[in-house]
């Protein structure tokens, strides 16, 4: 069946085509052979005329230049001179005119007689033409038939240095040299037309497929009757048609269609976002191009039904056509379906404009612009205080907060937004509250219950012109967390049940935003306070820094920036400053967990490349316990910054894993980043940390800080550190003053990330509170030492503590000589507290054991321990160092005061 009909679809069509071609394409094709034609004729007049005006300007532009160039030529004065001037100037003559591509250069006298001349035989003879201008003193151009047929020439006199003519000197072209490079464009010419007439028949060829694959085989008159036949059908339907392309423009629209959405003329071809008077809920549903079946639109004062469908359904690259049809007949129920329209409006507009934040507050007042002016002319909110902080209400009472207040005019009557409000229980914002149901007052006049709420504050909201009120209980998972108030003053019609309905359904929808963002509250707040709790709260006491410090965290949440100064043995400080990546509790909780093992492995006074690779190994484990347990919440990334820093030698000892270099900044102001070898980020693994270490001056201040300081969107992080390099860069300034510079410099107003900002300026342990010296690998050096030691302590002012010190010295020593290695040194630190330190060559750390009373040894370290407030073991490069630590007796005061830095700065951004 379906073969048949296609057969004889082709048969039917045969002599439609050929008819088509005949007709179509054999006009086409004669109109554009008649063009070609006439193109080339004209080309080649063109050419002719061109070439004869042409000729004579190229002949004479080229003969003057030609002739003047040889008048003006050094020795030609000389040559005319001369007893022969046709011997010095003919060979010149002729060379040059092979050169210059003319036909002859003529020199002559000012009585004609030629000099020079191309045929040698005229040399002597008078010059044909006209030098009468010349010997004027002008420079003349002619057309002459000469000695060589017809020429074009140019004159130009030899002047004297006093101005005369002293001879005269032409250059020339034959005509027919010129002409004939012309001659030669006219094969292009012909063979151009030529191809022009092989492309229009090509072109008409393929216009004659395009033809008769368009009009599907229809000769022009079957074309035009079936236009009549559509447009006819078109616009006499009392049904508006929209055709619209793929692009969104406007292809056809009827009568119907026109008079229906109110469409201006000549919109054809128009896109339909740049129509005037097609209102946007329109454009936006022919433009949306997806089937639709009967659906209302208001169009002016009209309700119409749309239909609409593509016009091909299998290809995404054609257009739609729609249908329109007025249904004015049914606005007999258009009062409901306007209801019915605002509402959902309202209902929309309060899904996309309720709940943009998690701020209870900033959701409270995008509650209370949305229902203004379509819903009510003001709008009051009230919460209970414990909301506002994240909690659930709790209580019996029904003490309210204004929270948000909004309305037609700013003058409003109502209580102010921050007010703890007492409702008493006749009020509609009681019994709403406690009811969990809508109250609606339709006349506020004779709400005696209202009234007695605050006579005075009523009267003043009567006298404004309120005049009837819905409250409305903001009520999420059964938990009830203020009251929604909606008055009217501008529109006459009181609040009937049907605006309660639309008022439990909006405020509802805004009671789900408010719980989230309270909860969002109560977590932010959970979070904040871990990480503060997780941060050091009081620096630990120490000599060898002043510090100064700043935390503020992100606005969207907390995150895992930390910071820490750890005092060391041997008045050394390490510093500390890292970044978790992420934010939330997660991020806070690891933070905590790495500054706690940052902390105990500082304890084992590692060096801080050993520190990190501990601490590397540390996120690698925690991050396979998590992806062991199926969480997916292990360390995503951390960077951290370890640095030591000795007040003896001034040594900055510094590590990195993926953290940003410290800025140092020295006495006179100066900022410098040093280049440290940076290791990969913690958790990343596989290759190690190196350390760097850098001789500070005393007063340098050594600033660390997390990349939420200089990284911001809107600037790049080479410009983050020049910012910072600038606000450093001013002498005189402790580290108190550079943080409060740095921060207001390089902070952003709404910063996204945590900042931490340690910013330590060095002090030195000088000469006078150090001492040491040498140990021979002698017992009996034991007694100088002690002896030593006793002298130093009494020059000090701290003899109480000789007899202890001497025995702690004594066994120190003596074990160093005993099991160590030499070199075996002791120095004494008096810092605040006195420290004892004995090294030696060799690696054998001692232990502490307890001896049996029948045992004659191993009580050593047992006294040490038991006479200094703690003791410890630390590896250096060469051997080990063996420390103590004295308190100082309360008669004695440390020599270095208190410092400014153990004050708290944790600044918190809500």
């Amino acid at each position: 069946m379906v073969e048949h009909a296609d057969r004889s679809r082709i048969v039917f069509r045969k002599p439609l085509i050929a008819r088509n071609r005949r007709s179509v394409a054999a006009q086409v094709f004669a109109l554009e052979l008649v063009v070609v034609v006439l193109l080339v004729l004209g080309a080649i007049l063109a050419q002719v005329l061109e070439s004869r005006r042409s000729s004579d300007s190229e002949a004479k532009n080229r003969s003057v230049a030609v002739a003047e160039t040889f008048a003006h030529s050094p020795g030609l004065l000389a040559a005319l001179k001369s007893p022969n001037p046709s011997a010095i100037l003919q060979p010149i003559t002729e060379a040059t005119r092979e050169v210059s591509g003319v036909d002859f250069i003529v020199v002559m006298n000012d009585q004609g007689i030629r000099y020079t001349h191309p045929m040698p035989d005229r040399i002597g003879q008078r010059f044909v033409g006209t030098i009468g201008p010349s010997l004027a003193g002008q420079i003349y151009t002619e057309s002459v038939h000469g000695p060589l047929g017809h020429e074009v020439q140019a004159i130009v006199p030899v002047t004297a240095p006093d101005g005369s003519v002293a001879g005269l000197v032409s250059a020339g072209l034959k005509v027919q040299n010129v002409t004939a490079a012309d001659d030669r464009q006219l094969p292009l010419i012909l063979g151009t037309g030529a191809a022009a007439v092989m492309v229009a028949t090509a072109g008409t060829a393929l216009i004659a497929r395009r033809v008769r694959r368009q009009t599907r085989g229809m000769d022009p008159g079957e074309l035009a009757r079936m236009y009549e036949h559509h447009d006819a059908v078109l616009h006499a339907v009392r049904e508006g048609v929209v055709i619209v392309g793929h692009g969104g423009q406007l292809l056809l629209a009827n009568d119907e269609a026109r008079e229906l959405l109110g469409l201006p003329d000549h919109v054809e071809g128009r896109h339909l976002g740049d129509i005037e008077g097609l209102t946007p809920e329109t454009a936006d549903l022919l433009l949306s191009g997806r089937a639709v079946t009967d659906e209302l639109l208001r169009v002016g004062g009209r309700l119409v039904v749309v239909n609409q469908r593509p016009t091909d359904p299998h290809s995404l690259a054609m257009g739609t056509v729609a249908t329109i049809r007025d249904s004015t007949e049914l606005l007999a129920l258009s009062g409901k379906a306007e209801m019915a329209g605002r509402r959902l409006a309202l209902l929309y507009e309060a899904g996309v404009g309720i709940g943009t934040t998690l701020d209870v507050e900033r959701t409270a007042e995008e509650l209370a612009r949305v229902a203004v002016p379509g819903f009510a002319d003001f709008v009051t909110v009230d919460l209970a205080d414990p909301v506002l902080q994240g909690d659930e209400p709790t209580g019996g009472a029904v003490n309210l907060r204004r929270t948000a207040v909004h309305g037609i005019r700013d003058d409003h009557p109502f209580y102010p937004c921050g007010r703890l409000t007492a409702f008493i229980p006749s009020s509609p914002m009681a019994r709403g509250f406690d009811s969990g149901r809508s109250q609606v007052v339709p006349d506020l006049a004779v709400a005696h219950g209202w009234q007695a709420q605050d006579p005075e504050w009523t009267g003043h909201i009567l006298d404004y012109g309120v005049h009837t009120l819905i409250t409305t209980p903001l009520k999420a998972r059964g938990i009830i967390l203020g009251v929604v108030n909606f008055w009217r003053s501008r529109k006459p019609e009181p609040f009937d049940d049907d605006d309660r309905s639309l008022a439990e359904e909006l405020v509802a929808r805004a009671a789900v935003s408010i719980d989230n963002a309270r909860r969002y509250t109560r977590e932010h707040a959970m979070a904040v306070t871990l990480q503060r709790s997780l941060l050091p709260r009081v620096l630990p006491g120490q000599s060898a820094l002043e510090v100064a410090h700043r935390y503020l965290p992100a606005q969207s949440g907390v995150s895992g920036d930390w910071f820490d100064v750890i005092p060391l043995p041997g008045s050394r400080v390490a510093m500390v400053v890292g970044d978790v990546v992420g934010h939330g509790l997660h991020a806070a909780a690891t933070m905590g967990r790495l500054r706690t093992a940052v902390h105990n492995f500082s304890a084992l006074d590692l060096a801080p490349d050993e520190l990190l690779g501990h601490l590397d190994e540390l996120v690698n484990r925690i991050d396979q316990e998590e992806a062991d347990a199926g969480t997916g919440t292990g360390v995503t990334g951390a960077t951290c910054l370890y640095a030591i820093y000795d007040p003896t030698s001034r040594l900055c000892t510094i590590a990195t894993a993926g953290h940003l270099p410290p800025a140092l900044v020295d006495p006179a102001g100066e900022v410098v980043f040093p280049d440290l070898p940076t290791g990969p980020p913690l958790g990343a693994g596989g290759m190690p940390y190196e350390t760097a270490q850098v001789r500070l001056a005393e007063g340098t201040q050594i600033v660390l800080y997390t990349d939420g300081l200089i990284e911001e969107r809107t600037r790049d992080l080479d410009v983050g550190m020049d910012l910072l390099r600038l606000a450093l860069s001013q002498r005189d300034r402790g580290p108190e003053e550079n943080c409060r510079a740095v921060l207001e410099a390089l902070l952003p107003e709404h910063p996204q990330d945590d900042v931490a900002l340690l910013i330590a300026r060095t002090g030195v342990l000088g000469p006078e509170r150090v001492v040491e010296r040498d140990v021979l690998s002698d017992p009996a050096a034991v007694a100088d030492i002690r002896e030593w030691s006793t002298a130093t302590l009494e020059e000090w002012g701290l003899g109480e503590l000789s007899f202890a010190t001497e025995l702690a010295l004594s066994e120190l020593v003596t074990n160093a000589i005993r099991y160590g290695s030499e070199p075996v040194r002791v120095r004494l630190l008096r810092d605040r507290s006195l420290i004892l330190e004995v090294s030696d060559g060799s690696n054998t750390s001692p232990r502490l054991t307890y001896a049996a009373s029948t045992d004659e040894g191993g009580r050593g370290l047992f006294l040490v321990a038991q006479l200094t407030e703690r003791w410890g073991t630390r590896y250096t490069p060469h051997g080990k160092i063996i420390w103590a630590e004295q308190a100082f007796p309360a008669s004695v005061h440390a020599v270095t005061p208190q410092r400014p830095d153990e004050t708290q700065h944790v600044v918190s951004r809500a």
